[in-house]
This record gives C-alpha cells, sequence and structure tokens, in this order.
C-alpha cells in the first residue's frame, strides 16, 4: 500500500497542519518537530549538538540567551524531492530531513515522544 501524500500543509505560529491524500489530518507542533529532529546530530550519529549548558547552582534561575527566550518558529520550509520537507528552525537548526513516512509516523504517534 503506498504512502499517503499530503494535499495540504499549513503552518501557524504554533504547528505544521498536515491533510493527507487518505482523509486523516495530523497537527505536529514545531517543539515536536524540533525534539524529534531525525538529523544525525539529534539522533546521536554525528558529532552531536553543541554542549548544554550546566545547570546553575540550587536556589539560583538559569540565565536564558535572547535566542532561547523566543519561542520555537520555523524560518523556513521546503520540499527536498517529492519525498521529504527541510525544516530551518529559528534556533539555527536546519539538517533535519522530515520524509513523508516521518511526518506520517510522528501524527500517528508512531514516534516516541511524539
Amino acid at each position: 500500500m503506498p504512502t499517503p501524500t499530503p494535499v495540504s500543509l499549513k503552518g501557524d505560529a504554533e504547528a505544521l497542519h498536515i491533510e493527507w491524500s487518505d482523509g486523516a489530518k495530523h497537527r505536529l507542533t514545531w517543539r515536536l518537530l524540533r525534539d524529534e529532529c531525525p538529523c544525525a546530530d539529534c539522533r546521536g550519529h554525528g558529532d552531536g549538538p553543541p554542549p548544554k549548558k550546566a545547570a546553575p547552582p540550587p536556589g539560583l534561575l538559569p540565565i536564558l540567551s535572547a535566542a532561547e527566550a523566543q519561542p520555537l518558529r520555523v524560518s523556513q520550509m521546503r520540499p527536498m524531492g517529492n519525498y521529504a520537507y527541510s525544516i530551518h528552525f529559528n534556533d539555527g537548526h536546519n539538517t533535519g530531513i522530515y520524509t513523508l513516512v516521518y511526518l506520517r509516523e510522528l501524527g500517528e504517534g508512531k514516534v516516541p515522544g511524539s
């Protein structure tokens, strides 16, 4: 059975909305897409993302940079052939290639964390 294809992709401030050729509809938040990025660095197969900041001493609040304080948004989303999308996030991350199969799995909750 072939993978359903998107007939509509729309983004708003919080999520990507996908309507599929088989009638299914999914809402994937930008946070979910960022957290479940399939790139090698995020999955532990590359050099990895930059190390996380050390936790502040007990009783002190962490200091966030201006970039960290901004809500997560998508600055660009473009097709990669007929099988995937590249998503550029405003935190500077842009190496994930989200296949249609992977987007469908995320929408159906078949990926841990989704």
